[in-house]
């Protein structure tokens, strides 16, 4: 359990419609001038280094003159997205490749399944409940109906063991704060209950249903709710129908303010799991509280902080839990609660062979259901209790799973996904591993014109870096083919296959879509993630510049036809790549990045990234940042490549002050003939829970500038 989230992702790349793929769209000139950015005296003394900030009057994004900025500069980029030839076409491609039916992961709780279905244009997805999987669904909850935009989301759902209840976060503008409600299953009526300030948590209800466990923060100071900083969370428990004002304090540690705390209930409801993390580091505590005896402490159970640990179920006492300790790709082990020295623990799932990462465990029909990451693709494979391998689930092609399931019931569901095989889900009998499909949805494509190859190029120091590469069969090796290089490269999350109807345009028309699985990931384990973190985080760059001259060498593409993208954590190392390398790129789309890593740490949980990329507050961090900080390495008369930045103007993840500041100093530093822009999203934030309609809105003005200005 990661009670603090990591970076997100966005969505990559969809090429211009009704056109080759090869053609170009007529591109219209750059802005002449840009909005005049003010340049103020400010210097900050790193260890003695001077560092100009003339733009940090752009953090303050209350302030009038950074909305009358915000406002300008999107007037520019408008303004130039809309000269763009068949921008409207794509919008209208786009809309229609969007329309398909998408469902997601069935839950069975009490007489109840529910699950999630988009009927193709929806804003947000709807919950359904049915009792049997054959009988017409019922709506339980439509979060269309609570805002016109689609601009409130629901975060996530968990029910009362019984499926009495249901508890649910709602985000307003795609913020990361969110408050709970809870709706009746039956009735589909929620009740007076509402719980707020809560971030990064979900919910844990107790065995019988009478309340449950969630993490908080205290209310902001008013102006501060979208850039204060976050620290100080603590676990409450909220008993249902009373007020929030009389939740109680279950844990909280005053003299660790950078803990994150995180509440879990065991299956049984024997026992309460305090989740303990430090930023975003894999790494993290359990304290167990006996929910069975009146006025039981919370004590350490796994105290040592020195792996993660992650339980996925107990027989009383006895935990097995998934962790890294001893594995760095991870395994499962038997633990008694009292007995946490290693030397103890029973290994039921060893750790597998050569680089296969254990990535999960779901309990399921009695049964270990494990998911199995080789070479960033996902195998289903089922353990008896005794840890011995019963079965291997088939799947249909190169991809990536999710499952879902509950000990006590015999059939699971797994959602099965590659770039060209839409998001299917199928449901899973844990005794004897058969599988068959659910929901599948039906896009207009014929999936055997394309094809995936998997390719291992070797970086700038000679490892060994995986790459998809996805395109329609057939394709010329000429160096024309315009192609997009996506990647992330940080907190230990892994780039596995996924579907996405961009996507499917970009190959439909020709185009190449590359996935590279730079370091600072998880695709192998540990020792993949620390090689690209903290003084090691130039490996995650030249992982990814590699990539590119990869795709070059092999005549996929060429540099005027290559554009990158990524975002967040890929925000950054596109920002990185296209100063570092400004030469060997066409075209680069930074999505929500974390662009001046000297002050990252300054708003909301930016100061949780010190475990990936450490901190300019100490010498070495300084040191390190400031060698590869996209904002101050932007080196001026320099030709960059077309670059549209984007950011949002409700992201409370990485806030919208990075863009801001890249953007008007990339404008005064660059001087080829390449526009550089940027597009502020309105009533947005780092990208989950955004509404249909603002994804194709979004896609269509990025995809129309990249192919505007591929040449």
């Amino acid at each position: 359990m990661r009670t603090l989230l990591a970076l997100a992702m966005t969505a990559p790349l969809i090429a211009t419609a009704g056109a080759p793929a090869t053609a170009q769209t007529a591109a219209p000139a750059a802005p002449a001038s840009y909005p005049e950015t003010r340049k103020d005296p400010q210097v900050d003394d790193y260890f003695g280094t001077k560092v100009a900030d003339p733009y940090r009057w752009l953090e303050d994004d209350n302030a009038a003159d950074t909305k009358a900025w915000v406002e300008a500069q999107n007037a520019v980029t408008f303004s130039y997205l809309e000269k763009i030839p068949g921008r409207d076409t794509l919008k209208q491609r786009l809309t229609t490749l969007w329309n398909y039916e998408r469902y997601g992961l069935p839950r069975k709780r009490g007489a109840h399944y529910v699950f999630t279905r988009n009927d193709g244009l929806q804003n947000q997805a709807v919950y359904y409940r049915t009792r049997s999987l054959d009988a017409p669904p019922e709506v339980l909850l439509d979060p269309n109906t609570l805002s016109a935009d689609g601009t409130i989301a629901v975060g996530s759902t968990t029910f009362s063991d019984d499926g009495r209840y249901m508890a649910y976060s709602l985000s307003e503008s795609g913020s990361d704060w969110i408050r709970w409600k809870v709706r009746e299953v039956a009735t589909g009526n929620d009740l007076a209950d509402e719980v707020r300030w809560s971030k990064f948590s979900g919910a844990a209800w107790l065995k019988d249903g009478s309340g449950f466990y969630y993490s908080r923060y205290d209310a902001p100071r008013p102006g501060e709710a979208l850039t204060g900083v976050n620290k100080n969370q603590k676990v409450y428990f909220h008993k249902i129908g009373t007020p929030q004002d009389a939740d109680t304090l279950a844990y909280a540690r005053p003299d660790r303010p950078d803990w994150g705390l995180g509440a879990e209930v065991t299956d049984d409801g024997t026992y309460l799991l305090i989740y303990q993390s430090e930023g975003t580091d894999p790494k993290n505590r359990i304290f167990v509280k006996d929910l069975t005896k009146a006025g039981s402490p919370v004590q350490p159970f796994l105290d040592a902080f020195d792996a993660s640990y992650t339980v996925v179920g107990n027989d009383g006492a006895t935990f097995y839990v998934l962790t890294n300790q001893g594995a760095p790709r991870k395994r499962l082990v038997a633990i008694t609660l009292g007995q946490a020295t290693p030397s103890a623990w029973k290994t039921l799932i060893a750790e597998g062979p050569k680089q296969d990462v254990l990535d999960d465990v779901t309990m399921i029909g009695n049964q270990f259901v494990t998911t199995w990451q080789i070479d960033a693709q996902n195998r289903i494979r089922i353990h008896g209790l005794d840890g011995a391998m019963r079965h291997e689930v088939a799947l249909p092609t190169i991809g990536a799973v999710s499952v879902s399931g509950r000990r006590e019931q015999p059939e699971g569901f797994y959602a099965f996904a590659s770039f060209a095989y839409p998001t299917a889900i199928f449901r899973l009998d844990a005794a004897t591993g058969r599988s068959t499909l659910f929901r599948q949805p039906k896009v207009a494509f014929d999936p055997t014109q394309y094809e995936t190859t998997q390719v291992f190029y070797p970086s700038k120091d000679g490892t060994r870096i995986p790459m998809f590469i996805t395109h329609k069969k057939g394709l010329t090796k000429n160096g024309a083919n315009p192609t997009y290089l996506y990647g992330y490269g940080g907190f230990d999350i892994s780039l596995t296959p996924s579907f996405s109807p961009a996507n499917l345009a970009w190959m439909e028309l020709g185009g190449i879509y590359a996935v590279a699985n730079l370091r600072g990931g998880g695709e192998y384990g540990k020792a993949w993630h620390d090689a690209g973190r903290l003084t090691n985080k130039q490996n995650v760059f030249d992982d990814f510049i590699a990539a590119a001259e990869y795709l070059i060498a092999q005549k996929f593409t060429s540099s005027p036809k290559l554009a990158i993208g990524g975002g967040s954590n890929g925000g950054l190392l596109v920002g990185a790549a296209m100063t570092q390398r400004p030469d060997l790129f066409g075209a680069a789309l930074p999505a929500v990045g974390v662009m001046d890593m000297l002050r990252f740490h300054r708003f909301t949980i930016g100061w949780a990234w010190k475990s990936d990329y450490g901190s300019s507050e100490t010498k070495e961090g300084f040191d390190v940042l400031y060698k590869y900080s996209p904002l101050h390495n932007l080196k001026p008369g320099t030709a960059y490549p077309a670059t549209m930045v984007t950011t949002a103007d409700h992201d409370d993840r990485v806030v919208p002050a990075h863009s801001f500041k890249f953007a008007a100093a990339l404008q005064a530093a660059h001087k080829g003939p390449q526009p550089v822009l940027i597009r502020i999203e309105t009533k947005a934030g780092h990208g989950a829970g955004k509404p249909t309609s603002k994804q194709i809105e979004e896609a269509a003005d990025r995809w129309a500038f990249l192919m505007a200005n591929l040449k």
